[in-house]
């Protein structure tokens, strides 16, 4: 070969090097994506594999039609949760592919979704790359319409159910025949239409019984046969955003029902039993029409007294008593006397109870950190007027409170004591300083709610000779100008005889009474003296002319508003 052609074999070899290098890596791509297909078709094996092992059918989605209609019966949060897909809907039929079909909340989703379609269904076994796939189509749909897990709930449904109630009694016959999303559907209207204040569902051993608290009195209400338990829980799980496969620790949630007379919170309270899962549901009504001091039974001195301490710029109100005895309503109830426009007012609560035009309302959130304490220091950068706590139970929040009373706001908050004079003991007990503490405080309130007699069937009743004795009593206690004008009167007492309007129990509603001190000269020195006691305390505010919640009880008693008994019963 000469020199001339050795050369050009050479350009030539040159030449052609880079095609050959570019060629290498289109064979190398070519190569690495016939692998990965290779490696996706062994995980889709496997999944099939998975799927015989466990007794399920498999599916591929990877070229399955889903349509909107299916994407829509869960949202995409939900989906990734629960590692579940909706990938075929009809008018008869519901198919459901999850990545593990055994699964307790995949196949209460699944009962959902029959129930909430009316058609039958079926769970299949699908692979991750499959659910990955159907995650993205949410993506690409122009419009998802929001999943929400109270769609079983609508006003409609819950007016149809309580035309059916006429009272409590009539519940157990009315839930015989019921679906488990009707059963839920039924029970949240008729604790509604009774106005409960609370539901409660407890498992024992051979039965299921649902009880409605009616103005602070539990009643059974109905049972449920064992079998139904399981699926009835995993429905107000599933409502409340409760993870239904959790049942040995206690968990809470809630949901709110919309409806055109104002919204209600339902608070739902899960523990663990014996025979299974306890829940609680509290309703809790948005709107707070209608709340005034007068309309919850104060009134008389206490107004008065009350009425001067709200019209101070600063210092504290405080209400105690136990839980469910109207404190926030209370409190509700100065806010509306004391919400006008040039004013600004902040509250931070759990929950929020009510909702108030004109009114900055925050909620705490325990898991992120947001507690009363450092919720009432961000409330109060906020420059308010008025801040409401919605409780003081530990020294770094009562002395943030007590701060802000000293330095131009008004406070209003509640602690757990059982009487008005137990309050500044358990400030103290809290570590709060007395010198701080004796300025700060405006008044105290204690109370309870009694049940009010039924006016519809309201009756005269006599007493025993022993109540009669501790109803003599406690009017010879009373300040003089209280006791003069009960002694001019003719006492006569009542009782309810139990009608349709009240459910047969004898009462309808509920009333406070109170007791209300303020601070005075003698209280501030003995704060300051450190020997503080509840008794010594209500013995200066008795002499300061303080009615106790028993003597206010029986005032109501008196006037025919509730009976005696009721009042003996709430505060001895």
């Amino acid at each position: 070969m000469g020199d001339d052609q050795g050369q050009a074999v050479q350009n030539r070899a040159a030449t052609s090097g880079g095609g050959l290098r570019v060629s290498s890596q289109k064979v190398e791509e070519a190569f690495q994506k016939k692998m990965g297909q290779v490696k996706m078709k062994e995980k889709e094996t496997e999944t099939m594999r998975f799927a015989a092992q466990i007794g399920y059918p498999h599916i591929d989605l990877e070229k399955f039609p889903i349509s909107q209609q299916a994407l829509r019966q869960m949202g995409k949060e939900e989906a990734q949760t629960l590692g579940a897909i909706c990938f075929f809907a009809t008018q008869d039929e519901v198919r459901v592919g999850a990545l593990d079909p055994r699964r307790e909340d995949v196949q209460e989703l699944l009962f959902q979704l029959q129930e909430r379609n009316h058609a039958s269904g079926a769970l299949y076994v699908i692979s991750r790359k499959s659910l990955d796939r159907a995650l993205k189509l949410y993506d690409m749909l122009p419009v998802i319409k929001a999943v929400t897990k109270d769609v079983a709930i609508h006003e409609d449904d819950l007016e149809k159910v309580q035309a059916d109630v006429a009272d409590f009694r009539s519940l157990q016959t009315l839930l015989e025949k019921k679906t488990t999303t009707d059963i839920v559907t039924f029970l949240l209207g008729a604790g509604l239409k009774l106005n409960a204040s609370d539901m409660h569902v407890e498992a024992e051993e051979k039965r299921i019984v649902v009880r409605l608290r009616l103005d602070g009195i539990l009643h059974d209400v109905a049972t449920l046969p064992v079998e139904a338990f399981k699926k009835l829980v995993s429905r107000i799980k599933l409502i409340a955003s409760l993870k239904i496969n959790i049942t040995t620790t206690p968990q809470d949630g809630r949901f709110t029902i919309k409806l055109s007379k104002g919204d209600v919170d339902v608070r739902v309270s899960t523990i663990p039993t014996v025979f299974g899962e306890s829940i609680v549901m509290r309703f809790l009504h948005q709107t707070g029409e209608g709340i005034s001091l007068d309309g919850i039974g104060v009134r008389g001195d206490a107004f008065e007294k009350l009425k001067q301490e709200i019209e101070r710029p600063n210092g504290m109100i405080i209400t105690t008593g136990p839980t469910g005895s109207g404190k926030t309503t209370t409190m509700y109830s100065i806010l509306k006397i004391l919400n006008e426009p040039g004013v600004k007012i902040i509250t931070l609560e759990d929950p929020v109870e009510y909702r108030m035009e004109g009114i900055n309302q925050s909620q705490i959130d325990r898991s992120r950190d947001y507690t009363f304490a450092k919720g009432l220091r961000s409330m109060l950068r906020q420059d308010p007027d008025i801040a409401m706590v919605g409780e003081i139970r530990d020294l770094e929040t009562a002395d943030i409170a007590i701060q802000a009373a000293l330095t131009g706001h008004l406070i209003l908050s509640t602690i757990h004591t059982n009487s008005a004079s137990g309050a500044i003991p358990r400030f103290l007990s809290m570590g709060v300083k007395p010198f701080l503490l004796a300025p700060a405080l405006n008044c105290v309130i204690g109370q309870r709610l009694v049940r009010r007699v039924c006016e519809a069937c309201k009756k005269e009743v006599v007493l025993s000779k022993d109540v009669m004795e501790k109803v003599q009593k406690s009017i010879a206690d009373m300040p003089e100008r209280y006791r003069k004008d009960v002694e001019k009167r003719t006492l006569i007492f009542y009782t309810g005889g139990g009608c349709d309007t009240c459910h047969g129990i004898g009462y309808k509603g509920r009333v406070g009474i109170y007791e209300i001190f303020t601070m005075s000269p003698t209280i501030e020195q003995l704060i300051l003296s450190g020997q503080v006691s509840e008794y010594e305390i209500e013995k200066i505010a008795v002499r300061d002319g303080m009615i106790t919640m028993v003597q206010d009880g029986l005032l109501k008693a008196f006037d025919g508003l509730t009976s005696v008994d009721e009042v003996f019963r709430v505060v001895e």
